[in-house]
């Protein structure tokens, strides 16, 4: 199983003639199955994801708070109501071969030091309270890295977009996936205005149908044929049969509540501060 040549980022090598036309879009490759589990018991799954300012910068792991203290990120309680347990490892598959998509490389990363603190790192303003976390990984040959890049159009094409627009949640609802550990694209609509986001409300609300296992998957807005972008005040644009888009909005992080479809979003802004702190932890 593979991709297009043509399709893949930049930071991927791909010998000429080696790709079988699957029509997997780059986003598919993006998010990542994850296992929490407490020694060698499962307690859950989830999905995470890799951001990284540019081809050349840092690259740190990115999923939610709560998936990873096993806890529910409001009321603290234990999410594992089978085993009372909380996790204190977690399993990453990562892609193994960009040359030949469809084989995963199994990466079993530690929660906790020696001295039990967390090994994860939290938002340098918000804490505990933001339920997004970054994880720091030391990268073998044998695992590839497709992150999502902040500082690039690559990403972030600044896509006009609108409340009650189309928005993706990429990951994988009740540890399912669409084949493989290639994820399930969940698709809703904008909630809110993205201009009423701050740097003291970092989040924003999306109407989809998710579930439990979607927690930590990247939210994108995603476009073909006609594209429409912003640039200050001004918008353009682009029509043509099989022109592709997508903008990296932020990290899903679970519904307001049980009885609800509204979800929220942790904007990319804050995410960008995040793979900071991590980058920083990286150089202690």
């Amino acid at each position: 199983m593979s991709i297009e040549a043509s399709a893949l980022p930049p930071d991927l090598p791909v010998a000429p003639g080696s790709a079988i036309a699957m029509n997997l879009q780059i986003p598919s490759l993006k998010s990542l199955y994850i296992e929490m589990r407490f020694q060698e018991t499962l307690l859950s799954s989830g999905t995470a994801f890799l951001v990284a300012n540019d081809q050349s910068s840092h690259c740190a792991l990115i999923t939610n708070r709560h998936n990873v203290t096993g806890r529910h990120q409001e009321t603290g309680e234990c999410l594992d109501k089978k085993h009372g347990a909380v996790p204190d490892n977690v399993l990453i598959y990562f892609h193994k071969d960009p040359l030949e998509l469809g084989e995963w490389k199994c990466i079993k990363l530690p929660l906790f030091r020696e001295d039990d603190s967390p090994l994860w790192i939290e938002h340098p303003r918000f804490g505990a309270t933001a339920d997004m976390v970054a994880l720091n990984l030391k990268w073998g040959s044998d695992v590839h890295k497709v992150p999502y890049y902040l500082k690039t159009d690559l990403d972030r094409k600044k896509l006009l977009l609108r409340p009650a627009e189309p928005v993706s949640v990429i990951g994988f609802p009740f540890g399912l996936s669409s084949s493989g550990r290639f994820p399930i694209w969940a698709t809703g609509f904008l909630a809110q205005e993205l201009g009423t986001v701050t740097p003291d409300n970092p989040t924003f609300l999306i109407d989809c149908r998710t579930r439990q296992g979607q927690s930590g998957s990247p939210v994108i807005a995603y476009r073909t044929n006609m594209i429409t972008t912003v640039e200050g005040n001004k918008a353009s644009t682009t029509m043509g049969a099989g022109s592709v888009a997508w903008e990296f909005l932020g990290i899903y992080s679970g519904r307001v509540n049980s009885e609800s479809d509204l979800g929220r979003v942790w904007h990319v802004s804050a995410i960008e501060e995040l793979l900071a702190a991590a980058e920083i932890s990286k150089s202690k």
